[in-house]
């Protein structure tokens, strides 16, 4: 009996994932479908930066799955004894200009140059993964120095998104997987930056330490390679690995 009571209880133990900010759409609707068939497990999510979340989990913060928009970063972890489990690769990601006046899918970088386009959101390069790739991007097409001084920084991803919705900036380099949100996606266009201006986003999560003996974590890292996790990844643009 009384196995059995500890087993219901580990079953029960609630899950909280710490996901990179370009998960925020697609995440979402996983968890959805995962609730309604499981829905004896309690499951929560908080959304981003990718690095940011890496030194919190580093400083004991209570995440129990850590979903990385750099697959290095969980592999830092592994390396200091901070995961549970192998590092798994989930997805490739990729960025896009995206504007909510403007058709960007008219634009290239060079188009950034334009003086209407006096502030530009990316997400910050320090911590935030999708940030670093926008610089490198804008280094390589030999754009960054001239268009510096016009940038603003989002602390990640989904706020570089709302920098643009809100008018703090008149164009964005923001992830695919947000833009193709239909919220976001029946506003306006967005132009794909081409993959070989910057290294690639290869994503990757773990299960962290504190969660070693999580059932829930575990079973939720399972349910990201079922076919129906994998549809979603790719309806929101990643490149799932193996594809």
């Amino acid at each position: 009996m009384s196995t059995l009571l500890m087993g219901t209880l580990q079953a029960r133990e609630p899950a909280r994932i710490a996901a990179a900010a370009d998960l925020r759409f697609a995440m979402d609707e996983i968890l959805e479908t995962y609730r309604e068939a499981h829905p004896e497990r309690e499951i929560e999510v908080v959304y981003g930066s990718s690095g940011r979340f890496r030194a919190q989990i580093e400083n004991g913060a209570p995440f129990d799955l850590y979903f990385s928009a750099d697959i290095e970063y969980p592999r830092l972890l592994k390396e200091r004894g901070f995961a549970a489990s192998e590092v798994i690769p989930y997805a490739t990601g990729r960025i896009v200009l995206w504007s909510n006046t403007v058709d960007a899918s008219e634009l290239t970088l060079e188009d950034l140059a334009r003086p209407e386009f006096r502030r530009i959101a990316i997400a910050n390069p320090r911590h935030a993964p999708y940030g670093q790739r926008a610089e490198e991007a804008l280094r390589a097409a030999g754009l960054w120095e001239e268009l510096e001084p016009r940038l603003v920084f989002g602390e990640n991803i989904s706020h570089a998104l709302r920098l643009v919705e809100s008018g703090a900036a008149q164009i964005g380099v923001v992830a695919l997987s947000l833009a193709l949100n239909p919220r976001i996606a029946d506003q306006q266009p967005y132009h794909l930056i081409d993959d070989a201006l910057h290294q690639p986003l290869k994503q990757g999560f773990i299960i962290t330490r504190r969660a070693a003996d999580n059932e829930t974590a575990g079973h939720f890292a399972e349910y990201m390679s079922e076919p129906s996790s994998r549809e979603v990844m790719r309806t929101y643009g990643f490149v799932l690995p193996g594809e």
